[in-house]
């Protein structure tokens, strides 16, 4: 299997959305067929590392839907989406500004507390079951897509 043909056809088959941002990788020494480090806001770039040597070992249903399945778990991940979390985050980072700003130590550990449980649920929100899901769901439906029928797209997954 080449690499490069095969990389090439997993970014025709993703959405136009995750081509945006992933790029695919080949890494050798991964233990892993894939595997995506988790994606933080300050880097636009979402990496996909795949083992080309254990990806070859899987059919071809397998390989689209395990490729779509990462991508649509990436871009479920959405740092600065309008919610409670978020805001109460901006809230308290604001707070943490202003109470650093005059010298008050217990408000700068009332704000910083406020600021990181915030920061924490958003982290735990993007690493929960229901995000884990949420990518199953969308991995099937960008495979139905792509001509694949619903039943078989789940068999693969």
């Amino acid at each position: 299997m080449n690499p490069a043909i095969e990389t090439h056809r997993l970014l025709d088959l993703m959405p136009a959305s995750g081509r945006m941002f992933a790029k695919i990788v080949s890494q050798p020494s991964l233990s892993k067929v894939i595997d995506t480090p988790f994606p933080v806001p300050w880097k636009r770039d979402r990496l996909i590392l795949i083992n080309f040597d254990y990806w070859q070992e899987l059919s071809q249903p397998q390989r689209d839907l395990l490729a779509l399945r990462t991508v649509c778990w990436q871009l479920e991940i959405r740092w600065f989406k309008l919610d409670v979390y978020q805001g109460v985050g901006l809230a308290g980072i604001v707070a943490t500004a202003v109470e650093a700003a005059q010298g008050d130590a217990v408000g700068i550990v009332a704000a910083g507390s406020l600021t990181a449980i915030a920061l924490n649920q958003i982290w735990r929100q993007n690493r929960s079951t229901a995000s884990e899901l949420a990518a199953d769901e969308g991995a099937i439906a960008v495979a139905q897509r792509r001509g694949y029928d619903e039943v078989e797209a789940a068999k693969a997954l």
